[in-house]
Order: structure tokens, then sequence, then C-alpha cells
């Protein structure tokens, strides 16, 4: 198993007023409407644009703090923390994890001239912690305008020195281009895992398009499945891995005999999917199959994928699925989840049916409009399951008994 996030600490970022959400290589969040779901996903989207801008911007793009920062409570907060633990470096271990911690900090500083809203400044706070191959760990701190270097052992800290850094620049964006020696790889691996994140939705519309041959990046599925024709084209390249992509396609469409590609208009320079399927004389091109086809095809591209980023949020995976697509889905995510590792969210019973109690995070939300999450822990999921005579996660999640009653609400 390749390295893995292994925890996500957060504290008043959106509804994530203070949560802990353990990571497995397949991780489900499973949840009503506004339980905070899709907020946990945003966490990664954050991180991954304050490498690819930096902080500020990351911010700005957001409506900066205020619109940021935890809504609920009679106060609004002061800070905002998001804390990782991983196994992405070279020497860390589940007993030596990677640490990576941000907070940002708001202070008020005046009236405006109608006196009635507050400016504030921004501070920003950042650690990386490493396990080193010999002798002391690494840290390195972030405060203000400086970087500071740290050897850490047996709860001794030797300063290695310190350099200057922009008040509101992240370690994130800057400190890769440290030397080896100061941990600058151990940072870049970090960013690089980070930056890597994709919420996968397939686009449908877009899904259904031809692909041009030149100028077209064949290896990479983008996150709304715009080069599915390409991408497919490129995983036929690789006959074992499309053998069994076809194969369960024909599981879940049994009218489908191939998947094939053909010219658009005579174009020799633009190709697009078709469809071999029982009982028609004509091919059925990727434009005419039905939704729930061009989002199974999406998704089994997804899954399939060779070289598949650090990790892949998929959001309500089960949409437009037959139910009895799911068992299959399920298998494969975990076979997938071997190379990388999953967040996936769904609303939906059939799929949480084929769950083990490891892999299901109960979402819900208090009074405050506060998440909760985990509702429960996993020795509690599976006491409840035993006191309930094995009866399926779905249908004891469904019924309330697992938290988030959605009986009298919306799927």
């Amino acid at each position: 198993m390749p390295g893995r996030l292994l925890e996500l600490h957060v504290e008043n970022f959106r509804s994530l007023r203070d949560v802990t959400v353990p990571l497995g290589p397949l991780t489900v969040l499973v949840g009503p409407n506004g339980a905070g779901k899709s907020n946990v996903l945003k966490v990664f989207d954050f991180l991954a644009d304050i490498i690819r801008t930096d902080l500020q911007p990351a911010l700005d793009t957001r409506g900066g703090f205020d619109e940021v920062a935890f809504w609920g409570g009679t106060k609004p907060p002061t800070s905002m923390r998001v804390q990782l633990k991983a196994t992405w470096t070279s020497n860390s271990s589940l007993n030596a994890p990677d640490e990576y911690n941000l907070t940002i900090r708001r202070r008020s500083l005046s009236a405006n001239r109608d006196g009635k809203r507050l400016t504030y400044a921004l501070s920003r706070e950042e650690s990386f912690a490493f396990k080193r191959r010999q002798g002391r760990g690494r840290r390195i701190t972030i405060s203000g305008e400086e970087a500071r270097i740290l050897d850490v052992r047996a709860g001794e800290s030797k300063d290695s020195g310190s350099f200057g850094i922009r008040r509101l620049s992240s370690g994130l964006s800057t400190l890769p281009r440290l030397g080896p020696s100061d941990g600058g790889d151990e940072v870049t691996r970090v960013a690089d895992r980070l930056s890597s994140f994709r919420v996968f939705d397939v686009d449908v519309a877009a899904a259904r398009q031809p692909t041009r041959l030149r100028g077209t990046d064949f290896a990479t599925l983008s996150p709304h499945a715009e080069n599915l024709a390409g991408f497919l084209i490129h995983l036929s390249g690789r006959e074992e891995v499309w053998d069994d992509l076809v194969a369960d396609a024909r599981t879940v469409l049994p009218q489908l005999e191939n998947i094939e590609f053909e010219e658009v208009g005579g174009a020799t320079d633009q190709l697009t999917v078709v469809l071999r399927e029982r009982g028609l004389r004509r091919l059925t091109p990727l434009a005419d199959a039905s939704y729930g086809t061009v989002r199974l095809l999406g998704l089994l591209a997804l899954l399939y994928d060779p070289n598949p980023p650090a990790f892949t949020c998929i959001e309500e995976i089960d949409h437009g699925l037959h139910p009895q697509a799911l068992e299959l889905v399920v298998q494969r995510l975990r076979e997938a989840a071997e190379r990388t590792q999953f967040i996936v969210a769904t609303h939906s019973p059939a799929l949480v049916n084929r769950l083990y109690p490891e892999e299901f995070v109960v979402c819900d939300r208090d009074e405050d409009g506060a998440s909760i999450i985990p509702a429960l822990t996993v020795d509690e999921v599976k006491e409840i399951v035993e006191e309930s005579g094995e009866q399926p996660l779905g249908e004891l999640w469904f019924s309330g008994v697992l938290g988030g009653d959605l009986t009298g609400g919306e799927l």
C-alpha cells in the first residue's frame, strides 16, 4: 500500500467546528444534506489551492476569512486550523507519521469610516514534522516572517537555522524550494500529494464528446471526464486492464458486447467511443448512450487508472447508477484503493449496505450547525450491527439507528 493520509483534524472551517476524521484506503462519508460531507472535501481543495496560488489568494477566491470560517454559534471564530497526519515521506510510519499543521488567526483592528464594520489582520502559523532515517527528526515551524528548522529527538530541539518568509506566504507553496538537507524533499512530497487531490464528478455532456488525437492529454483522466474518449483510447492500449474494464461494463450493461472507437465524420484526427450492443444493427455513439451508461464508463475509467493521483474524492458516486451496479463499484473501489486513496460521499443506502464498518463514516450536525464527524466510532458501529442481528449498514443508517435519519427527509 502506498503512503496515505491517516487523519484530518479541522477547526472552524465552514461547518467543521471541531472534527477529527480517520481516513483509510477507502473512506465513505454518509449523512443527510448539510451534514458537512462536502466541507471535508473542500478542506483538501483549499489546501491544494494554497499550493497552486498561496494562502491569501486561496482565501480571497473563497470570499475571505469570514466566509470560510464557521458561521454557527454566538461569536465569529478568531482562528481556523487544519492538521494532517500521513505516511507520505520515505521514513514515516503509522507510529511516526508525517504531520502538517496550519493555523490562521484573525485579529480585529478598528472600525471602518461608517463605524459599522471592523477591519482585521490575518496571521498564520505552520509546522511540518517528519521522521528521518537516522538520528533526529525534522520539524519546520513558520510564524510571522520567519521559518525555523529544528532537529528534534527525545523531546529536545536543536536549532538548525532560520530564514525569512513573506508574512502570509504558506510553507506548502514556498518551502519545496529548500535544499534536501533542510527538509525540502519532505515538504515537496507533502505538497505534491496535496496538490494532486482530485474531486471526480462526471460531466455527462462533456464526456460524450469525441477527442482529438493531437494536442490531447490521454494519460490523465480529467476531474469531470471531459477527455473520457481519449483516456479510454489510452487504456485500450493496456490489454489486461482494458479486457477487465470491458468485462465489468458488460456485467452492468447486459446488452453490451464491446466498446470500440471510430472516426468522427471521416475526420482522421477525431475519434469517438461507440458501443456494440446486442440486437442492434448499428453501433451506438457515446453521444446517444444513456446518462447512467456514460457515468458508469467514466467511473470505471477512473477505477482502472494505472497511474492515479495520491487521493481522489468522488461526490455522490451512486448518482445515475442502477443499484445492482453498486456491488461491483464497491469491489473495484477496494481494489483501486491498493494503489491510491479514496474519499467518497454518498446518500445511497444500497451502496452503504455493501460497506465494512471501518470504511463507513457517519456525518451528522448539531443544533448550532456544526458537523459531527464521525458521529459514531467504528466500535460503536460494529456493536450496533451486532445488536441488530447483522442487518446491513445501509438499512440501519436509513432507519436512523446509525444517525442521519432520512425517513422524513430527502435522499
